[in-house]
């Protein structure tokens, strides 16, 4: 229970369901924070487990924090830190879900006698009897689906797992949220990244991991000199603010090169590519890629899926070939695959293809 409407919800409809429930919030923030300025509502934050506790108490259900900070900073948050020194955009949801809420959790969960661990995700979990294997659809709420996020999720995971909302639309939780009376019904969205209360993750790298952020050149597609930027850890394919450059000209930075620690600057159209190539690939339609096959492909949170052909490649890798380019394939960042609504997998993006090679 992170506070928030969704899974206060999620705990509510499961109650009703007959499941023997019990309330649990990860603390991963930093025990030291006690407070956070401003607008900030996210999950990591003390009031809200105070929301989630207030919430328990309303369903009469047994409410326990459980300790994860340390998994969470050795795991998540250090991998949001090197990737970016890397020169990656990295996407701390998608680790969290793997490493810490599905398998540290869910771990846990078993430990105690508890058969699933339920979210308060927007996606729907099934099971074919003809193969043998759970599924993941996208939610009903095409605005709210969360499907790209839980690519990482394996079989064993599933059977373990219960994601009610998939069925519903954000208003309809809100709804039902108050006609149960429930604290949280009319509560904002929590920000993107939990653990950065600022939401600027340059701040955030600045106070964690300055001495390994290094300057070095601005180069054009041609390889010249055109300015110096402040370290490779604070750009990300795509920006266009906050360059400092007076070229004469609009340009975005379309590739980081970590070896030369050089950030790569030129026009919009630059931007847009044809293909990528992907590791750390994790299927759940299949148990395996037996060749190329057409699929949607979805390379960021708030893109559409877009006409692709995966083709296998040796290591747990996959190449994506898109029908028409797009913008801003970002090496760190998931790409998912969709077969219809069905979550057929997802990789993590390692670098850039195209058709000639």
């Amino acid at each position: 229970m992170s506070g928030g409407v969704d899974s206060s919800v999620t705990a509510a409809l499961l109650l009703e369901q007959g499941y023997d429930v019990i309330g649990v919030t990860m603390q991963i923030w930093d025990p030291r924070v006690t407070e956070v300025a401003g607008d900030y509502v996210g999950c990591c934050s003390l009031s809200a487990v105070d929301d989630a506790r207030a919430v328990a108490n309303k369903l009469d259900i047994p409410y326990y924090v459980l300790n994860f900070y340390d998994l969470f900073r050795e795991t998540v948050v250090d991998d949001f830190c090197r990737e970016y020194i890397r020169g990656r955009t990295p996407n701390p949801c998608v680790v969290c879900n793997r490493v810490v809420k599905f398998e540290a959790l869910l771990r846990k969960a078993l430990g105690l006698g508890a058969y699933y661990v339920a979210t308060g995700h927007y996606a729907r979990i099934g099971y074919e009897e003809e193969n043998g294997r759970y599924t993941v659809r996208k939610a009903v709420d095409p605005r709210k689906d969360q499907t790209y996020f839980l690519y990482t999720l394996t079989q064993g995971q599933l059977a373990h797992t219960l994601m009610p909302l998939g069925e519903y639309t954000k208003d309809e939780v809100r709804r039902m949220a108050a006609d149960r009376g429930l604290k949280t019904a009319e509560k904002p969205e929590s920000q993107e990244i939990c653990f950065v209360p600022d939401n600027n993750y340059r701040n955030f790298l600045r106070e964690n991991v300055a001495d390994e952020i290094k300057p070095g050149p601005f180069l054009d597609l041609e390889g010249n000199e055109v300015g110096r930027h402040e370290g490779i850890a604070f750009y990300t394919i795509g920006q266009r603010r906050g360059l400092g450059l007076a070229l004469g000209e609009r340009v975005y930075v379309v590739d980081i090169d970590p070896e030369r620690n050089a950030v790569i600057v030129g026009p919009e159209e630059a931007l847009s590519r044809t293909g990528l190539v992907a590791g750390d690939l994790n299927l759940i339609l299949v148990d395996h890629l037996t060749g190329p096959e057409r699929v949607q492909a979805q390379i960021r949170y708030n893109s559409r899926p877009a006409p692709a052909t995966i083709t296998p490649l040796p290591g747990g890798r996959v190449r994506v070939d898109f029908d028409a380019p797009q913008r801003a394939i970002t090496p760190g960042q998931a790409v998912v695959f969709y077969r219809d609504d069905y979550l057929l997998g997802g990789g993590t993006i390692e670098g850039f293809a195209t058709k000639e090679e």
